[in-house]
């Protein structure tokens, strides 16, 4: 942690503020190391970051003890980080309230100071009574927004409490090994030789006990190892790759999928991307690894633009949606979502796959895949296929494991569904 929290609060409030007028994470440039006056990107990840993750308790508690009408948005931000920076228990309670004080100067809202510092010393001490006060009122306690927990409570009566649980969670740093250059028992000795400690969850996946940065892990410049959840390596394995099989990862970027794919079988792999930053991270990707795809710059929708009309043995349909299942990885996405945005993406996913079954070949496999666990982009998009397509066909997946897959302390949540073309 830095020596003064009042930098790293200051930077924080201004990305936050930015989320709550609509801006994304990914879109704001200040989250970088070379971010003027920023003294710990950890820092201020983890107060974005948690903050964003427990905003609907932050703004509810804003809201109720701003007695004299709310403050402005960056006011408001800086108060929210402060209250996420309370409640994690990194600092002293009169370290916080200081040290937001001051950066009220350092954003410029001096007049603000006696409002700041009476709101968090009020809610040091009220805080169990706010608590209380505030149990009945969802967005606070289950930290998403009313639409999103309705939806969830619909789709899962028997778990639903356990997946937004999981949504607020801090997400495990989990690792692909490379087994073309090492086998996982082999990584995971040179892991505790750099005085890391991981689990394996699977073939080629290790959990680090603690996260570090991706310098650390030996071999990653060397394409050793990749960072990718354990849930997001389900993919490759259940496409059910065979040597010199023609492959199309329709959705590629950033490349983790494809990776995998290329590191478990020889197979004639075709990329597109249609974002031309998306892509270059997918040429980057592969270039560190060591691995050779065709890889095009191409909406997989516009046949025109990029197939030549060779049919594809495999098709990876990674596509588009609410990204609900990796809400905790991106904790703005539960707050720039909308509940219109459900029906949207399924009309753009039924899309996808009325274009991608044409360039299936016959006795072809499409594994269709979203980091969503709502029903409405899942099971139903599949389903309504299957009903209008004919020859299609839903197939067990292989692998046994039920679809969707629940976000959990070991991976994020995904859907998975494995369609076949009949011959």
């Amino acid at each position: 942690m830095p020596a003064a929290l009042s930098p790293s609060l200051v930077q924080a409030a201004r990305l936050v503020a930015r989320v709550a007028a609509g801006q994304s994470l990914a879109a704001q440039s200040l989250l970088t190391s070379r971010s003027t006056g920023l003294e710990s990107r950890a820092a201020v990840l983890d107060l974005v970051n948690g903050t964003l993750r427990k905003f609907g308790w932050v703004r509810r508690v804003v809201e109720a003890l701003a007695h004299r009408g709310s403050p402005d948005a960056l006011v408001s931000a800086l108060l929210w980080c402060a209250l996420y920076a309370l409640d994690s228990g990194r600092y002293g309670a009169h370290t916080v309230v200081d040290e937001t004080v001051r950066a009220c100067g350092a954003l410029e809202r001096w007049s603000a100071k006696g409002f700041v510092n009476a709101l968090l010393r009020s809610y040091v001490r009220k805080g169990p009574e706010l608590r209380d006060r505030l149990a009945s009122d969802a967005e606070a306690h289950y930290q998403h927004p009313a639409w999103w927990i309705d939806i969830v409570r619909s789709g899962y009566p028997d778990s639903w409490q356990r997946v937004l649980a999981a949504g607020n969670e801090r997400p495990p740093m989990c690792l692909r090994v490379n087994r073309r250059r090492s086998s996982t028992e082999e990584y995971e000795s040179r892991l505790r030789e750099a005085g890391m400690s991981a689990r394996r969850v699977g073939d080629a996946a290790l959990i680090l006990e603690r996260p570090v940065p991706v310098e650390r892990l030996p071999g990653f410049a060397a394409g050793d190892v990749s960072i990718q959840d354990a849930g997001a390596q389900r993919a490759a394995p259940l496409m059910s790759l065979f040597p010199g099989a023609a492959v199309l990862d329709a959705c590629a970027a950033p490349g983790g999928k494809a990776a995998h794919m290329l590191e478990l079988e020889d197979i004639r792999l075709t990329a597109l991307e249609p974002e031309a930053t998306r892509l270059l991270r997918l040429k980057q990707g592969l270039e560190r690894l060591q691995l050779a795809a065709t890889v095009k710059q191409a909406d997989c929708m516009r046949l025109d633009d990029w197939w030549d009309g060779a049919r594809f043995d495999r098709i990876l349909a990674d596509v588009p949606c609410t990204s609900s299942g990796v809400a905790r990885r991106h904790p703005d996405v539960k707050w720039l979502r909308r509940a219109e945005d459900t029906s949207r993406f399924a009309s753009q996913q039924a899309e996808m796959l009325d274009a991608l079954w044409q360039v299936l070949a016959p006795g072809g496999k499409l594994l269709y895949v979203t980091c969503s666990v709502f029903p409405g982009e899942n099971e139903e998009v599949v389903a309504a296929f299957v009903l209008r397509t004919r020859g299609s066909r839903c197939v067990p997946l292989p692998d046994d494991i039920p679809s969707p897959l629940l976000p959990g302390p070991e991976h994020d949540g995904f859907f998975y569904a494995l369609l076949e073309k009949e011959v």
